[in-house]
Order: structure tokens, then sequence, then C-alpha cells
């Protein structure tokens, strides 16, 4: 008898990865043997079936013909790949809520993940200067609830590294920004997150190219996102994961230390709210 069709409504895209590992192992293959005549690597079978990677309709397809499951791969995958999110992102966002570990460097705006309301509404309405107010409510929306992975004490373990320039880029919004480097400054002194600076003293670094984020998860190999304007790549690749997590090792080396962060955070947020204040 065939599978049911998945639930939209709980978590698709992982149930339909552990449909994939069901059928797999019925049919006796390993990921990397299944992963052959798909032309993708044993690590992307098991990222589909750790519910991490987007399985798309091609892939899909084939996977119903390898493993002679009657079209329901390709019949669930429309419901697994809805997403509230731009399809730059939408991968990214759905590995993130997986992921047991995000590493992240910011070298423009705060992190998504530790963005207060009025800071997300500012930087949104930048990006779309006239989108009607409904769309920049649900952008908002959609960002604040993926902070609610930080409601779990410890999973995720979320470490950032901060450009200095994120914390100076107030422009005529001082205290909008003041108010979102207190809220990580709670953060930090509550032991929920890890926040390094990168000073401007610092100078040249390893990642001058742009953001980085890398997740880690327990039973799937570890992913890179990269981010570009408007655009997006979710990396597997071992050799470049390796390299991107370098390239973090080194960011965190040249960053002033979490107490020295601390530090400097609040700071600039005091001087933001006393100029405000003046």
């Amino acid at each position: 008898m065939p599978p049911k069709p998945l639930d939209p409504s709980s978590s698709p895209r992982a149930l339909l990865g552990a449909e994939l590992r069901v059928a797999r192992d019925r049919a006796g293959l390993s990921q990397a043997e299944l992963g052959e005549p798909l032309f993708v690597s044993g690590s992307f079978i098991g990222q589909l079936e750790a519910g991490t990677r987007r399985m798309h309709l091609d892939i899909a397809s084939r996977i119903d013909e390898i493993l002679d499951t009657g079209g329901f791969f390709a019949r669930n995958c429309e419901a697994a790949a809805k997403s509230k999110y731009p399809d730059h992102f939408a991968a990214a966002a759905e590995a993130e809520a997986m992921a047991t570990g995000i590493r992240e460097y910011a070298p423009l705006i705060i992190p998504g993940l530790l963005q207060t309301e009025a800071y997300a509404r500012q930087v949104f309405r930048a990006y779309q200067p006239t989108a009607p107010e409904p769309v920049i409510d649900e952008l908002v929306t959609n960002r604040l609830a993926r902070a609610a992975l930080l409601d779990d004490p410890t999973t995720p373990l979320l470490w950032c590294v901060i450009d200095e320039a994120v914390l100076r880029r107030a422009g005529d919004q001082k205290a909008v920004l003041a108010e979102n480097l207190r809220h990580i400054a709670r953060l930090i002194r509550s032991h929920r997150i890890i926040v390094q600076v990168l000073p401007f003293s610092a100078g040249p670094h390893a990642a001058l190219a742009g953001p980085l984020k890398l997740m880690s998860f327990d039973d799937a190999p570890p992913l890179a996102y990269v981010t570009g304007l408007g655009t997006g790549q979710l990396v597997d690749d071992p050799a470049t994961v390796a390299h991107h997590t370098l390239t973090y090792d080194l960011l965190t080396a040249n960053a002033l230390s979490p107490r020295e962060s601390l530090a400097m955070i609040e700071s600039v947020a005091e001087d933001f709210e006393n100029d405000q204040h003046a």
C-alpha cells in the first residue's frame, strides 16, 4: 500500500524526508546508492531525509521511478515546497529552523534572528520604499516568527559576529537601533547567545565579500548560506563548507571578545539613547 499523502500543515518537508528514508530502506539502497542515478551525493540524500533540503519536482519524480513509489514524492513535493519566505531564502530559513547550531557573520544589518519589530520594519521599508503597508507587515511578522527559535533555552546555539558598522548605522532612527542593541545585550546577559563585534580597527578580514551563515545538524551534514543582492545560495559541498567555516573562525579570531563586545554594544546603545534624549 502506498504511503498516505503528507499533511501540508505539519512539517511537510520533515515528513517527506521520513518517507524517503523508509522507501529507500525498503529498496535496500544506501544514501550514496540512491544518489548515484540522481547525480547527487549521498549527503544530499541525507539532507533530504533530514528535512534540511528542499526536494524539487524533478528529483521527486526520479525518486518515484527508482524506488517504485507510485508518484508519491512527486504528488507531495508541492506541499513540501510551500514557504512564506522569498525563494532565494526559503531553503535556508527551513534549514535554520532544524539546525542545532547557527553561526552568522553580519556585515550590514543586525541578523534577522536578533531583530526587533521596529528595526525589522525599518529595514524592510528601506528595501521596499513603495510597498503597501500590509506587505511590510507580513514581512515583519515572518521575520519575527523566525526568532521563536530562541525561545528554547539552549538550542540552537547562536553565535554571531557583527561588524561594528552594524552598530553605528542609525541614521535618524537612533532610538530604533538603541532598542535593538539593548535587546541583543539582554540575550547575551541571559547567556542565550554569543556575540562578537568585529571592530573597524581589525582592518581587512576574511569575509569582506559579504554575509555568511553556517548551520550544523544532529543528523545531517553542515550547510553554509551565502547571500548577495536579492540572491542566496545554500551550499552543501564539504570542501566549500569547510572553507566557509575557516572564514568564520578567522573572523572570530579578529573580533573583540564576547565581554568586550557586550561592553561596546551597550556603550553604543547608551550614546544613541542620550543623543535621542537631548
